[in-house]
């Protein structure tokens, strides 16, 4: 059986390859269209610098793969591990994926999937997941033809800023 390395795929006419300390502030453009697509660029706060302390500080905290095309930035996934406390095992968590629209519909998607579950089957980790804005629709039926499942019994919840704050102080909002 052939095992895919999760080092660097070329596959049709792109690569998909782990980012390089290079690649911050072209990550960082990414995620700003990501943000603009989704109708959230109002809640980008952070800088390209901070993404490349979390990626290649003393103490990382994610990873990401860029794909390109001609040697064009054409998308990337920002991943992180998890553990599963029922399981026992680590995971993966998808933060974001994008691919820029005019790379969209050759396989660049599919592959930075196929290439997430190669990296976490490779580790050893038992578990893949990732999170979608209710209203794209596109993405879940994409999602879904991967074999992917809804989990609607679970609901997400957040704490930043001042509640963050508070928390930690012990302070009610």
């Amino acid at each position: 059986m052939h095992r895919v390395s999760y080092l660097a795929r070329i596959v049709n006419s792109f690569i998909i390859r782990p980012v390089r300390t290079t690649d911050s502030s072209t990550i960082f453009d990414l995620i700003l269209e990501l943000a603009e697509y989704e109708k959230l660029a109002h809640e980008v706060l952070g800088s390209a610098a901070q993404l490349h302390t979390h990626l290649f500080g003393d103490r990382p905290c994610v990873e990401a793969l860029i794909a390109e095309v001609d040697n064009i930035p054409a998308g990337f996934a920002l991943y992180f591990p998890t553990y599963s406390t029922f399981l026992t095992a680590p995971g993966i968590y998808l933060e974001d994926l994008y691919v820029r629209p005019q790379f969209r519909r050759i396989g660049i998607g599919k592959s930075f999937f196929q290439h997430l579950a190669q990296i976490a089957l490779d580790r050893g980790f038992e578990r893949f997941e990732w999170s979608v804005l209710n209203w794209n629709e596109p993405a879940i039926a994409f999602y879904q033809r991967m074999g992917s499942i809804s989990l609607s019994e679970w609901t997400k919840h957040r704490v930043t800023g001042a509640s963050l704050v508070n928390l930690a102080r012990g302070e009610q909002p």
